[in-house]
Parts: structure tokens; sequence; C-alpha cells
């Protein structure tokens, strides 16, 4: 018969010490015959590129500039 897990103040304390500053992420904890054996923690970090935005901005600018101008030059052919 399985033993039912027992988590101790000890424990509490090193689960919340690796939740700590996690932003994004999971922690997976590995228990065996009652007892937590291991935790795997797995975080991400996402960052924002502003320099990308402006420029897929700015090149979205340039192209629509690009288009007016060769329209007109459409029509006359």
């Amino acid at each position: 018969m399985a033993k039912g897990l027992q988590v101790d103040q000890i424990w509490l304390d090193r689960i919340a010490s690796q939740l700590n500053d996690m932003e994004f992420g999971s922690l997976h904890i590995v228990v065996h015959e009652g007892q937590i054996v291991q935790m795997e923690r797995t975080e991400r970090k996402r960052f924002e590129n502003a320099s990308a935005k402006s420029g897929k901005t700015a090149l979205a600018a340039r192209t629509r500039q690009e288009l007016k101008k060769a329209a007109p030059e459409r029509r006359q052919v």
C-alpha cells in the first residue's frame, strides 16, 4: 500500500524558495514512496524587443509609401 505524502515545513520552505521570483514557468515535484525526492524548475524569461517592433513598423510604412507611388504608374499603363 502506498504511503501518504507527508510535507513538513522544511519542504514547504524549499518549494516556496523554488517559486520565488518566478514569473513564467513550472515546478515539477517528483514523489517516490510517499516522499519528495526531486524538484525540477523550468523558467521562461520573456523579453520585449522594442527595436524589432519599431523596425517592422518602419518597414511597413515604407512598403505602404512604395505601393502608393507604384499604384498610379500601374493605372497609366
